[in-house]
């Protein structure tokens, strides 16, 4: 069930493409509250809604307020009932996205009918060993990048966002920073997913257009801000990685699991390599893939001083929870460089409300996958 609020826009917050965060204030209160209270963070896809304005009236979703939720704890702009966005041009495109609820919207799919590349991707059957990083976290994506180009700086790399998590891509800042700082080729979002620089239905169809269209040599595949788990094995939105790295084998690409790995997650299932990925990809994935396990006894003393706690301290971990993996290739990773390449990312790195000092095996795990998938661009 939705919570729905009316409001007013007090001040323009911030805003990045596609998004403008603002401040609202609420014409009723939440449930348990007495009165209506401070402003309210509300978040409005302009493509969708339109642009609000100081002194626009607005329509809210305010569940996740109401919850007290962390991820997704703000408002959503439903809509502008006095200043509704003007009808978009006549133009090509079917695909309709978010497929009824009430902001569904119709794109463009790069495999529609309608696209300009239809023909291309309609006789496309192969990445031809494209390598293809599938990872369970969207906080990845810049770690990963980070690794890649300490030693491929000039790898195209196309970001495919899934719906598993956040179906906007205009939510996620980070991939707006690594767009603009260059760090991105292009963006294709798929399935229910949409706001991606390319539309696509599926993540096979969205690889191969990665290839035959804008001629990747990288791709990150992830699910957007936001996933879900029930703490149950099976229950958690990131168990679609298994599916994603089948998609790379069928397409005759080469399927790079990104290890899920954290040492300061208090939650003993994330400990190590994370559950997610021991299921997801020892139990979900059928074909073999390559596994790349950060080597943390490569990381300099002086490194290792500014964590929080020392990474070197899941080895014995890890190395007991490989055989859950036994059927995939595993790869030791040297991690000298890398924690100087994980400074220069152009966005801020954060998972789980932690940064690289707080939990650098997460980001070193991504950051190692990173480098390895380069050493597979020369074979």
């Amino acid at each position: 069930m939705i919570h729905w609020r009316t409001a007013t826009v007090e001040s323009v917050r911030s805003e990045w493409p596609g998004v403008r965060e603002v401040w609202a204030r609420l014409d009723t209160p939440l449930p348990g509250r007495e009165d209506a209270g401070e402003p309210v963070r509300a978040l409005a896809y302009t493509d969708l809604v339109g642009t609000p304005e100081v002194g626009d009236a607005l329509v809210l979703n305010v569940s996740a307020l109401a919850r007290g939720l962390g991820t997704g704890g703000f408002a959503l702009v439903v809509a502008l009932p006095e200043a509704l966005p003007a009808d978009p041009a006549p133009g090509p495109g079917h695909l309709v996205k978010d497929r009824y609820s009430p902001t569904q919207t119709m794109v463009l799919g790069i495999d529609d009918q309608e696209s300009e590349h239809h023909g291309v991707l309609a006789r496309a059957r192969s990445i031809e060993e494209m390598p293809v990083v599938v990872a369970d976290l969207h906080s990845a994506l810049p770690a990963v990048l980070a690794g890649l180009r300490a030693e491929a700086p000039d790898a195209r790399v196309v970001y495919v966002m899934t719906d598993g998590a956040a179906l906007p891509l205009p939510f996620s800042r980070a991939v707006a920073g690594l767009k603009e700082a260059g760090w991105l080729t292009g963006t294709i979002t798929v399935g229910q997913a949409w706001g991606g620089d390319h539309e696509a239905v599926t993540v096979h169809s969205a690889l191969l257009a990665a290839k035959h269209v804008l001629g990747a040599d990288v791709v990150v595949v992830s699910q957007g801000p936001g996933n879900l788990g029930t703490g149950t094995p099976f229950g958690f939105s990131g168990m679609v990685v298994g599916d994603h790295l089948n998609a790379v084998g069928a397409l005759e690409g080469v399927p790079v699991a990104l290890p899920r790995m954290s040492n300061a997650d208090l939650r003993g299932r994330h400990a190590g390599i994370s559950h997610h990925t021991l299921t997801a990809v020892g139990r979900g994935a059928l074909v073999t893939c390559r596994v790349p396990l950060p080597d943390f006894s490569t990381l300099a003393d002086a490194e290792r001083a500014q964590c929080a706690a020392d990474p070197v301290e899941i080895v014995d971990l890890v190395r007991a929870q490989k055989a859950a993996l036994a059927h995939h290739a595993f790869a030791e990773i040297d991690l000298t460089g890398l924690w100087e390449a994980l400074g220069a990312s152009p966005v801020t790195l954060s998972t789980m409300g932690r940064g690289l000092t707080e939990d650098p095996a997460s980001f070193l795990a991504a950051a190692a996958t990173g480098r390895y998938v380069a050493t597979l661009l020369g074979d």
